[in-house]
């Protein structure tokens, strides 16, 4: 049994704080700080529209409201809850790369926002008990609404500092076994296949991945009618280019990753919005990438949620009829979950990206997951370049608990930095889980306040 000794470790608001203190655990205090995202924050309606990249600079003038320039650094801000027994819980209020467009919220003024967080928010949330996850989330997003100048990147942040809050209640620090609970999901938390994205690197960065051999790859960042050419051609090339690399460097028939393309409705555009003309495309891309499974993520953009579903359900059935395997991805319009259940219900796409800071807190990405499950299409647990450490790490321990389709690398578009955060959170925690699980009993170095009112943890494999 844990020490009785009560032993200080800290003091709040000039309140003394106990390593075992079992009472019901509170937020003391919340406090913020502005920081950096690991990528840009770009306007995708001026890229579209023609700004020309100049090194890492685009020129031109911004177009979406929020952005004074093209590219811009991505921020973010990290929320602090002071708990009561002295644990500080972090997350990261983060931003999708290309904020603003189709349906999603502005970008964010970090320090505005951080402002805001420990002006207007901190005051209701004192003294809130978070030894669960679900409530207190649903709670304090209910509390944000309310507030004029926070939104989704708020209840983001905050949402993950509430998770980590929930995982320390339980003792065991493990946020994805708090979800698996709570949801009352069997098992143990299990890996997923990791995707990567290239960014513009799109050739070293495939080396990169199959070096490391990522499961899905390289993303490519089409996002410009040139990467495409006419007719596909420029695409088509690069598909060659990284068959071919496999075949030379995978080492084997062991390995053979799935190719999934963001091509940003390029192709629609290359075909002057034709969903017969998209699917021509499509059948000459996946030529290209056989023997591999290829993924094609909104390959066409229609301009609104109702208007994308019936596109790409036009498209997939076309594809079918001609006996291609190609998947699609749906990823713009999907941006809530009753969104991303109207795209699945219709069966619009194969897989549908959660694109966890877009649907706010990320009690909602655990909800979309199941939702896809439960009709039959792949989730996608993605985000976004622009996001940070702790965001990525949060999401990670969806993707284990839920049994997402892939879960992507982030943050960062440099391969290396976002796939060893992910792989190696997703690898402590299902080692910690599988460990916690065979030594039920008799592991007791951290006290459970399962019986003060969080969820006790519960350890049931299918």
């Amino acid at each position: 049994m844990a020490s009785a000794v009560r032993l200080i470790v800290s003091q709040i608001s000039g309140k003394e704080v106990y390593v075992n203190d079992l009472s019901a655990l509170t937020i003391a205090d919340v406090i913020a700080s502005p920081g950096l995202g690991g990528f840009f924050f770009d306007d995708q309606a001026a890229i579209k529209s023609g700004a020309l990249r100049d090194g890492n600079f685009y020129s031109g003038s911004a177009v979406t409201p929020g952005y004074r320039s093209v590219r811009e650094p991505a921020e973010s801000v990290c929320v602090m809850l002071l708990l009561s027994d002295g644990y500080v819980a972090r997350g990261d209020c983060a931003s999708v790369q290309y904020s603003g467009v189709g349906g999603r919220a502005p970008r964010f003024h970090a320090g505005e926002l951080a402002g805001l967080i420990e002006t207007a928010l901190a005051p209701l949330v004192r003294g809130l008990e978070v030894t669960t996850f679900r409530a207190s989330a649903a709670h304090v997003e209910r509390l944000i609404q309310e507030i004029p100048g926070l939104g989704g990147a708020a209840s983001y942040g905050v949402s993950q500092a509430l998770l980590d809050a929930a995982s320390h209640a339980a003792g065991h620090h493990l946020m994805g076994r708090v979800l698996k609970d709570e949801w009352q999901l069997p098992g143990l938390l299990a890996s997923v296949p990791l995707y990567a994205q290239s960014g513009d690197d799109r050739y070293d960065n495939v080396d990169k991945m199959i070096i490391k051999r990522v499961p899905v790859l390289p993303h490519g960042l089409i996002n410009r009618r040139e990467l495409v050419g006419q007719g596909g051609i420029v695409l088509i090339d690069y598909l060659h280019w990284i068959r071919e690399r496999l075949r030379k460097l995978a080492g084997g028939e062991h390995y053979v990753p799935i190719i999934h393309l963001d091509v940003y409705g390029t192709l629609g555009i290359e075909a002057s919005g034709s969903v017969a003309g998209t699917a021509d495309l499509l059948g000459r891309l996946e030529e290209a990438a056989g023997p591999h499974l290829l993924r094609v993520e909104h390959p066409i953009d229609a301009g609104s949620r109702d208007a994308q579903i019936e596109v790409l359900s036009r498209l997939r059935a076309l594809l079918e009829a001609r006996g291609s395997r190609v998947q699609i991805v749906a990823d713009e319009w999907a941006n809530t979950v009753e969104d991303i259940v109207a795209f699945a219900e219709a069966g619009a796409a194969h897989h549908v990206q959660v694109k966890t800071p877009d649907l706010g807190s990320i009690h909602h990405a655990v909800d979309a997951v199941l939702a896809c499950h439960d009709r039959g299409v792949g989730p996608f647990i993605g985000g976004t370049c622009s996001e940070t450490d702790l965001s990525a790490r949060a999401s990670t321990h969806v993707g284990i608990a839920t049994g997402a389709t892939q879960l992507l690398a982030k943050p960062g578009m440099g391969v290396d930095e976002g796939l060893a955060i992910v792989t190696n959170e997703m690898n402590r925690a299902v080692r910690l889980d599988r460990y916690l699980h065979d030594t039920a009993g008799k592991y007791s170095h951290v006290p459970s306040r399962g019986s003060l009112g969080g969820m006790a943890s519960t350890f049931t494999e299918n």
